[in-house]
Formats: C-alpha cells, sequence, structure tokens
C-alpha cells in the first residue's frame, strides 16, 4: 500500500494555500509530480478542488507541518495510524418460519434439561422466546408441556454452538461466583459468633 494521503491533490490544494512548504516537499509528500504543485500554486491545475485538509483527517500534524516548513530539505511525513477493524456486526433477528416456531418451546427444554445452570433469562435470549415461557417450561406449567418433545437448538439452526458454549461459561462463573459469596458470608457469619 503506498503512503499517499487520501485525495492527494486536495491535500496538494491544501498545502499551498495554508504552509509555506516547498513545491517538492508538497510533491513528495501527496506522490504528485513537483510540475503540477507549481500549476496549482499558478491557479492552472486543480481549479475546481476543494482543498482537504489533512491535519484535521490525522495525516498530518501541526509540528510536523512546521519541522518541515524550518527545514527545506526535509520530507513530510505521513501520520501512520493503526486502525483496529472489528467486525461488529449487530445481531439481527432472523425470520423463523411458523413451522419451526414450536421448535423454540421445545429447545427450551432441551436447554433446561441438558444445561440447568443456564438462566431462564439466558435460555429465553437463546432461544428466543420470552422469560416467562422459559420459567413456564421449568415449573412445568407450561401451556402445552405435555406435547413439548425436547430438541438440540443448535441442530434445528436457532442459534450456534459458540453462542451456546459462551451462554455455558457465562453461567459457569456465575455459579463460581456465587459460591465464593457464600462461602465469604459463612465464614464472616463464624468470625462473628
Amino acid at each position: 500500500m503506498s503512503n499517499a494521503p487520501l485525495m492527494p491533490m486536495a491535500t496538494a490544494v491544501w498545502l499551498v494555500e495554508n504552509t509555506t512548504l516547498t513545491f517538492k516537499q508538497i510533491a513528495e509528500f501527496c506522490k504528485l509530480h513537483e510540475v503540477e504543485i507549481q500549476g496549482i500554486a499558478d491557479g492552472e491545475v486543480a481549479k475546481g478542488i476543494k482543498a482537504y485538509n489533512p491535519i484535521i483527517s490525522g495525516q498530518l500534524t501541526r509540528e510536523e507541518i512546521e519541522l518541515s516548513s524550518k527545514d527545506q530539505s526535509r520530507p513530510l511525513v505521513i501520520k501512520s495510524s493503526d486502525i483496529e477493524i472489528t467486525n461488529s456486526e449487530k445481531k439481527i433477528k432472523k425470520y423463523i418460519p411458523l413451522s419451526k416456531r414450536q421448535d423454540k418451546p421445545d429447545s427450551a427444554l432441551w436447554l433446561i434439561r441438558q444445561h440447568n445452570i443456564l438462566k431462564d433469562s439466558q435460555i429465553a435470549k437463546l432461544v428466543g422466546i420470552t422469560k416467562n415461557s422459559v420459567t413456564a417450561i421449568r415449573n412445568k406449567s407450561y401451556w402445552n408441556y405435555n406435547n413439548l418433545n425436547p430438541k438440540d437448538p443448535v441442530a434445528l439452526n436457532l442459534f450456534t454452538q459458540k453462542e451456546l458454549v459462551d451462554a455455558i461459561e457465562k453461567a459457569e462463573r456465575r455459579v463460581k461466583r456465587e459460591k465464593k459469596q457464600k462461602e465469604k458470608a459463612k465464614l464472616e457469619q463464624q468470625a462473628s459468633n
């Protein structure tokens, strides 16, 4: 990847208008020919191009421009910023066909039986049903409880295996934390007696 600034011609226009840099320094920085920079200064080149401030975009600093303005042999150095690119796509609820919607309570029952450390709210979030429905299934008071058949929600493609593992790990951390708090409270109670 070249080290040229974004919009080199517009950046060159801004540098010509707002700095005392030499044409050679601007040309080297913008990866343009020195004659083009001369043409920009004379108003013959880049007539309709709006100036682009490289300081605002974070490609140059005021100090860098001042250092190069004082020393004509010093080239401008573009400020390299490592941009961290993350995949932060929001999870969009995918459409579940009517024929598959009965699978949600079945999946909730499967999770309750297989991973009973998961909280009702975690199961509800994973499967995509209400917490009240999960609680009703856990208490066997769900309106259609007798007709439920536990089904693996990952196999039904309601969510991924990674999401299930993450939820289980979170539940395990919560259980450990609660256990430590109980032990701490028990020790404090014994110490006070």
